[in-house]
């Protein structure tokens, strides 16, 4: 059976000579709904020009996307670099001798480095395939586990390490908060001048409760100043839910966040925030 490596990287910006680094960064998150509706993705990136771009639920090769790279479909079509972070095998989107998958993509007008996968160690067992289910789509099954990529970006000589993360769907809150810790506790590596961003589809609300203590204590920072609105849409069974976030680490402060709800190209709305240095 033929394979990828777990990290894919793409180079397609074009190199730009500055005088002075910039003084802030636009930050983008976004989980795309594995990229379905690709061409609307990529006119709203494209309207609005992040610096750093992080994407959750990201195909490659797979059945429902066309057999599409969708990370490097958009790092192509906007001239960026990229890093993907493969997530699962989609037991029902390939074959065995062409295999699909999804992921994490961690995409930036400036130059990317040192990307590395944060696998966490636990993990829910419900994608695991089973020998009483038929490998048809509804059930989802899949090899792999949830993670978290993490990657550095050179901003005009200046490093911002990035974790793009995706919490666990499945399961509760306790096994969320235990993989988001996990990330935390990783992100201590680096001493407190460095500049860390911290953000994904944590799948769940992180304004309180262990979890929130869990961030202050890591020394991170809510973008968005707990000022939120739900990052999901509305459904007939549920009210939209504020699941994505955006978090710093540094010599950061944040401006101008904004969850675009206007956006209806994925099940989730993209976030975005400019970070100044």
């Amino acid at each position: 059976m033929t394979s990828i490596p777990e990290i894919e990287t793409g180079s397609f910006a074009i190199p730009r000579w500055l005088l002075c680094p910039p003084s802030s960064v636009k930050v983008v998150c976004w989980n795309i709904n594995r990229g379905l509706q690709l061409r609307w993705i990529i006119e709203f990136l494209g309207r609005s020009q992040p610096d750093i771009l992080l994407v959750q639920e990201a195909d490659l090769n797979a059945r429902r996307t066309q057999r599409l790279n969708i990370a490097r479909e958009i790092a192509q079509k906007l001239q960026l670099n990229y890093v993907f972070g493969r997530e699962f095998q989609e037991l029902t989107q390939g074959t065995r001798d062409s295999p699909a998958y999804h992921g994490q993509a961690t995409l930036s007008r400036w130059p990317l480095s040192n990307a590395r996968i944060l696998r966490f160690q636990q993990q829910s067992k419900f994608w695991q395939p089973h020998w009483f289910l038929p490998e048809i789509e509804p059930f989802q099954e899949r090899l792999g586990g949830r993670l978290a990529l993490v990657v550095n970006a050179n901003v005009g000589g200046k490093t911002i390490v990035t974790y793009n993360l995706h919490l666990e769907s499945r399961g509760d809150d306790r096994l969320r908060c235990a993989q988001m810790k996990e990330a935390l506790q990783d992100a201590q590596r680096y001493d407190a001048d460095t500049v860390v961003v911290l953000a994904g589809d944590l799948n769940m609300d992180v304004s309180a409760g262990d979890a929130a203590q869990a961030i202050r204590r890591a020394d991170f920072q809510d973008a968005f100043s707990d000022q939120h609105v739900p990052t999901t849409p509305n459904s007939f069974f549920a009210e939209g839910r504020v699941i994505d976030w955006i978090f710093s680490r540094g010599t950061l402060g944040s401006s101008a966040p904004q969850v675009h709800r206007s956006v209806s190209s994925s099940d989730h709305y993209p976030l975005s925030v400019r970070l100044g240095f």
